[in-house]
């Protein structure tokens, strides 16, 4: 399957989107926290003063490499192309990866480096781009993307968002990305705020998931059993249900229809800052998960799972 963006990249189109997403920068309202920081200012590794996100014009990357730790519809036998970036638009308290996501780890790439980056995942054989944490990066995944286009990048684009996206930003997207793989993290904003210091989270992420589904549809699979096109949305199961995993995926099968895919993570253990809000440090039983995943399959929605068997390649 071609991926979307070649057909962008050929007239010239992807380009343009990229030298648009780049003018944004200057007074950036990318994401939801809209916050008018000029991104520009800040080069060489220093950080973005007044963004949440603390990206300057480049985009941090803190690791690159075949990725075996999601659905085997994802990852495959050969893995998924794994660009994870550093820093983030929210700030959740439980975050497991938080020396990237907080405290910035990793390296600046240019949009030329980055292009390489994803140039060396194809070349070692993974089956897409998976793009971790790219919400407050799109510019410089546009930029790379088309100089990767025009060097001979072919693999399908996954976007593994945190949901905290905003839908007019997608929008650049459309016709670029092929896979999106969003957290929907909460069924309330209460717990948004508790947990992630924002407050519209459900507002925000309904509109981001609608706009996915928009472009791309319902997760289809390949022969091979790998995922071609479409939304898998993500939530993993807090302590206590602090996520109101009923509220919210009630929400998803309204917003995107029964036969919308979900994974249910039930993989969570106390990181970051967890101690910091009551019951974060307890642990989620298995049941607990198996519940969830029950009421998803009686709405109609496709439950994906981590840890299974991966497809042949």
């Amino acid at each position: 399957m071609t991926p979307a963006y070649l057909t962008l990249h050929k007239t010239g189109a992807l380009a343009r989107r990229a030298a648009a997403a780049v003018e944004r920068l200057a007074a950036c309202d990318l994401c939801p926290q809209n916050c008018q920081v000029d991104r520009h200012s800040a080069n060489g590794g220093t950080v973005a003063a007044g963004a949440v996100c603390r990206t300057g014009r480049h985009a941090r990357v803190a690791s690159v490499g075949p990725g075996f730790s999601e659905e085997p519809e994802i990852i495959g036998a050969r893995g998924s192309g794994d660009l994870v970036f550093s820093w983030c638009n929210i700030r959740c308290v439980y975050c497991m990866n938080a020396d990237a996501t907080m405290d910035g780890a990793g390296e600046d790439m240019d949009a030329q480096a980055l292009a390489e980056a994803m140039l060396e995942l194809q070349g070692r054989g993974c089956h897409n781009i998976n793009l971790v944490g790219p919400t407050h990066v799109t510019t410089q995944i546009l930029e790379a993307l088309a100089i990767a286009a025009d060097r001979g990048l072919t693999l399908p684009l996954v976007y593994n968002s945190g949901g905290y996206d905003s839908a007019e930003t997608l929008r650049l997207l459309d016709g670029v990305v092929d896979i999106y793989t969003p957290d929907a993290k909460y069924g309330d904003d209460a717990s948004a705020r508790r947990c992630s210091k924002v407050r519209d989270y459900v507002s925000i992420n309904a509109a981001a998931l609608t706009e996915m589904v928009r472009q791309v549809g319902p997760l289809r699979l390949g022969d091979d059993g790998l995922a071609r096109r479409g939304v898998l949305v993500r939530h993993l199961v807090l302590p206590r249900d602090t996520g109101n995993v009923t509220a919210m995926l009630d929400r998803v099968a309204a917003l995107a229809g029964p036969d919308t895919a979900v994974s249910l993570l039930g993989d969570y253990r106390p990181a970051h800052q967890s101690a910091r809000v009551p019951g974060m440090t307890d642990s989620v039983p298995p049941h607990v998960v198996e519940a969830a995943r029950s009421h998803a399959r009686t709405l109609g929605l496709r439950v994906f799972e981590v840890g299974r068997d991966a497809v042949p390649a």
